[in-house]
């Protein structure tokens, strides 16, 4: 059971800060006017642009082979994006959101508000690179830092979104939690998970994702941006096999 603990701790903290958060949040909402909780929200999805950017640009550190990472994100992309639509992701993350909506009775924007969470605070390379050290070596420096930030985050995002934000944590124990206990199986695959080049290319593919994360916060578009989530998952067999074709 310490073992456990050991290696989730980075988790639990996370989890922990995005409620705390999103209850501040909460407590900020009413006497904040309708305008400036848009105002919030179109700085986040600014964040969210400039965040994915960086990310995306890792792409540029990955060989692949003869293949251009950027040709091959296209491809992951657009195999996720049939791969997500098909398996109706994005409907299913929101059935999820409108259930806790129900049993927390959430207001209007409560799904909008855990489906966006849940991509933000789990879609980056602090999130995978971070559990992978704690489920590893117990070390949740990484982890702790995602916190701090996710905390902020959620402070601004409850006060707009409301309590889906806060639910979003559920998300954080599944994804986070799950990697971390994974982490002993990986470690074969992935001796130095902060340049081994799977990570990187999962880390660029992720940027994009939130790069659609941005446009959908800033209302530029409406990119269904969970149907591409299998694209994360792919990218590491694709370097794979475009890495061993070379």
């Amino acid at each position: 059971m310490n073992d456990f603990w050991l290696k989730t701790s980075g988790t639990w903290l996370n989890v922990a800060t995005v409620v705390f958060g999103t209850g501040l949040g909460l407590l900020l909402r009413g006497s904040l006017p309708q305008r400036m909780q848009q105002v919030i929200i179109q700085g986040m999805g600014i964040v969210t642009l400039f965040i994915g950017l960086n990310m995306a640009n890792t792409l540029g550190r990955v060989k692949a082979g003869r293949i251009d990472s950027v040709v091959l994100a296209a491809l992951l992309l657009g195999v996720g994006g049939i791969l997500g639509e098909w398996w109706q992701i994005e409907e299913r993350l929101a059935r999820i959101g409108d259930l806790l909506k129900e049993k927390f009775k959430g207001g209007g924007k409560f799904t909008e508000g855990f489906v966006a969470a849940s991509l933000l605070f789990c879609v980056g390379p602090m999130t995978l690179v971070g559990s992978l050290n704690n489920g590893l070596n117990g070390d949740y420096s990484i982890l702790a830092l995602k916190a701090m930030m996710d905390g902020l985050v959620s402070i601004a995002f409850g006060s707009s979104y409301g309590v889906g934000v806060g639910c979003s944590a559920l998300t954080i124990i599944v994804v986070q939690g799950g990697i971390s206990l994974l982490a002993g199986s990986l470690a074969q695959f992935l001796p130095d998970p902060a340049t081994a080049p799977q990570i990187l290319l999962m880390t660029g593919v992720g940027g994009l994702l939130l790069l659609g994360l941005g446009l959908n916060l800033l209302e530029i578009g409406r990119v269904p941006v969970a149907a591409f989530l299998p694209a994360l998952f792919l990218a590491p067999l694709a370097y794979a096999i475009t890495a061993g074709a070379g």
